[in-house]
């Protein structure tokens, strides 16, 4: 619901950055007092402080509250303010036969609910204007008030109304920047994606012709290779590999500590299930040097270092196996390393 008629807010709307906006915000705080100071000069000093408070913090939350449609519980205060204040003011009118000063209060009460109307409450806004008028007219039943007075007091109600029908007329447009905003962000992503891509696939393919360059040329020119190259073919393989299984974990320092472990006779298993995309990059550098101790450490058995999935407690765990028994380290989202024997 909260997507369907208003997905963007008023700084979408009339294009407002964060300097704009807050000026925006100050502008209509500024005119809110402005209409209310005449009240200090009629009625008694706590009303007129009460309703200034009031409508102050209504029109402070019905611009900055984040959320379009506007929630409920803020709704109902700003729907309310405008009338609360009218009803701590009007009460002390001076002139009953015309318009008055203190009728003032009618004015901000419509900027309030049109703001309401733009915050995508519509139905909320007009309950606000009914509450507006129930206020005005019981005052004028039970007063000697002229109905002109009254009447003239309601005019407020046609800014509520002409914003009513310019949000009408502009919402299709609005339905159409939100399509095209989607879609440009789908492009944006699309790219980014490609982009990526071709970046890991270019980085792999110079890492490749660093890594394995050399022993393909002897295999292709035709060249018996010896055993200590067999050994280097196997090595390279074991590494190549890791850089398809867990590329978040290939670094210089581990994949050289990788290397070495292997050369020693140790078994290295390296997985990522995509874990570190949720964590800090600190995090991250805690689990590859956790990572590189233990490889340096072993001497012969098995070490496996996996990422864990996004969500667990643990970010990774490195499990090393040998002769002399078995040290399991694991390390949590925090960064803080666990190690148990």
């Amino acid at each position: 619901m909260a997507e369907r008629d208003l997905p963007f807010g008023m700084r979408d709307l009339f294009g407002l950055s964060d300097g704009t906006a807050w000026l925006f915000v100050v502008i209509f705080e500024a005119t809110i007092v402005m209409h209310l100071r005449v009240n200090f000069g009629i009625a008694p000093l706590l009303p007129a402080t009460a309703a200034l408070l009031l409508m102050a913090a209504a029109a402070l939350v019905v611009l900055v509250f984040p959320m379009d449609p506007l929630p409920w519980p803020p709704t109902v205060f700003v729907a309310a303010a405008g009338p609360m204040a009218m009803a701590l003011t009007v009460p002390w009118v001076q002139n009953p036969s015309g318009f008055s000063n203190q009728l003032w209060t009618a004015y901000p009460t419509s900027y309030l609910l049109a703001m309401l109307v733009l915050r995508g409450r519509v139905g909320a806004a007009w309950l606000g204007v009914a509450a507006a008028a129930s206020v005005l007219m019981t005052l004028g039943v039970f007063t000697d008030w002229h109905a002109e007075t009254v009447v003239r007091a309601l005019t407020p109600i046609a800014t509520v109304g002409a914003v009513t029908v310019f949000m009408a007329i502009v919402r299709p447009t609005q339905r159409s920047l939100r399509e095209l905003g989607s879609q440009a962000n789908l492009r944006a992503a699309t790219e980014a994606a490609l982009h990526a891509a071709t970046a890991e696939r270019d980085r792999q393919l110079v890492r490749l012709d660093q890594v394995a360059g050399p022993i393909l040329t002897r295999i292709a020119e035709g060249r018996e290779l010896t055993d200590d190259e067999r050994e280097q073919c196997r090595l390279l393989e074991a590494e190549l590999r890791d850089g398809l299984r867990a590329p978040e974990l290939v670094t210089e320092r581990l994949s050289a500590a990788a290397r070495g472990a292997r050369a020693r006779g140790v078994e290295v298993t390296l997985l990522d299930d995509g874990g570190f995309r949720g964590v800090p990059e600190w995090v991250r550098r805690n689990v590859i040097e956790a990572a590189v101790e233990a490889l340096d450490a072993a001497r012969a058995g098995t070490v496996t270092v996996r990422v864990l999935p996004i969500g667990r407690r643990w970010v990774a765990t490195v499990l090393a196996t040998g002769p002399d028994g078995d040290r399991r380290i694991e390390i949590d989202t925090a960064g803080d390393v666990r190690v148990s024997t």
